[in-house]
């Protein structure tokens, strides 16, 4: 896993964008500038692997991600087809982000497994292995394409970074994968801590743990926040604040570690009766930190600060109902 001195700045595309803007909106974000345009697999959506190959046709220079294609709704042979095609077809624009998919879609769909880490790690080892032209390995509990060869294979393997959250996730990820994609929200004590999980995974693989002792390896890690820049600093609070609306929940336990209000927002989220009113009655200084959201300068601020704590790439996510003119809006926090 290359360490990485570069910031880089992406932006999501919606899940839920209008199909007719799903293209314009990829083309506008690379005419901005953005480095990178990550797009989601959500059941009930867009595919992830379609998106990307359009987005990809349609666009000259970003780099486009996937996070996340769901381990156990693919075969890994197939997946890695997939990836490699988009890596031959757009050298060097393509990052496959993999995770366990969300339980309850998963589940809906009968591929829940038993072991998710299990699934995973073997997952990520098939194709990251199939991609580098190498046999499939042998098989395991859930993956077997053993003795599987790619024909056809990029000439610059695509990274293959793994969408987890928790500790035991995050240290499989720096096993077997190139890094992690954090969903938000990502504050900069979230992300140093994943960052340190996965280290820790790395430096307990044989294959990297003299690399990370020395110091010369370290993790892409590519996170999400919410994101709206405005004039008025409030305001783009206010816009935010929806966006966070799930964070109480006990899954998001981890994206809070390292806060100092962790407990505090862990108490509020019981005493409210939902979703809707745990957002609203979000302190805004509590909002600051989950999001990035403000004036240009304070939210290129924020920025850096989650490059400090080791980012690689941090991803905007807009919010509202004119996802265009908000992507217009946040491209005012690029360089330059």
């Amino acid at each position: 896993m290359p360490e990485t001195s570069s910031a880089r700045i992406g932006v999501l595309l919606p899940r839920d964008l209008p199909i007719d803007q799903l293209l314009p909106y990829a083309r506008r974000a690379d005419e901005l500038g953005f480095d990178e345009l990550w797009l989601v697999e959500d059941l009930g959506f867009r595919s992830g692997i379609a998106q990307a190959g359009a987005v990809l046709a349609a666009t000259e220079r970003i780099t486009v991600g996937v996070g996340i294609l769901p381990a156990g709704a693919r075969n890994a042979a197939f997946s890695a087809m997939e990836i490699g095609t988009l890596g031959q077809l757009f050298p060097n624009r393509f990052i496959a982000g993999i995770g366990h998919g969300m339980p309850v879609w998963m589940r809906q769909i009968g591929a829940w497994p038993a072991s998710p880490l299990t699934l995973l790690a073997e997952y990520t080892t098939a194709v990251r292995a199939l991609l580098r032209g190498e046999a499939g390995p042998a098989a395991g509990r859930y993956v077997n394409v053993e003795g599987v060869v790619l024909d056809e294979l990029p000439a610059s393997v695509p990274p293959v970074l793994l969408g987890v959250r928790g500790p035991k996730s995050l240290a499989v990820a720096g096993a077997v994968a190139d890094g992690v994609v954090l969903a938000e929200p990502a504050a900069p004590p979230y992300i140093a801590a994943a960052r340190g999980h996965v280290r820790a995974g790395a430096a307990g693989h044989a294959g990297t743990a003299a690399a990370v002792a020395a110091g010369t390896t370290g993790p892409n890690v590519t996170t999400y926040d919410v994101a709206a820049v405005r004039e008025d600093a409030a305001t783009a609070i206010a816009r935010v604040r929806p966006g966070l609306a799930w964070i109480g929940e006990p899954d998001w336990a981890p994206h809070l570690v390292g806060l100092p209000f962790a407990e505090e927002l862990a108490r509020l989220r019981q005493q409210c009766s939902g979703p809707d009113e745990f957002a609203t009655r979000l302190p805004d200084e509590w909002v600051a930190e989950l999001a990035l959201a403000g004036t240009s300068a304070q939210v290129r601020e924020r920025i850096a600060d989650r490059h400090e704590a080791g980012a690689t790439t941090v991803v905007l996510t807009p919010v509202g109902d004119d996802r265009l003119g908000e992507l217009e809006r946040l491209a005012e926090v690029l360089p330059g």
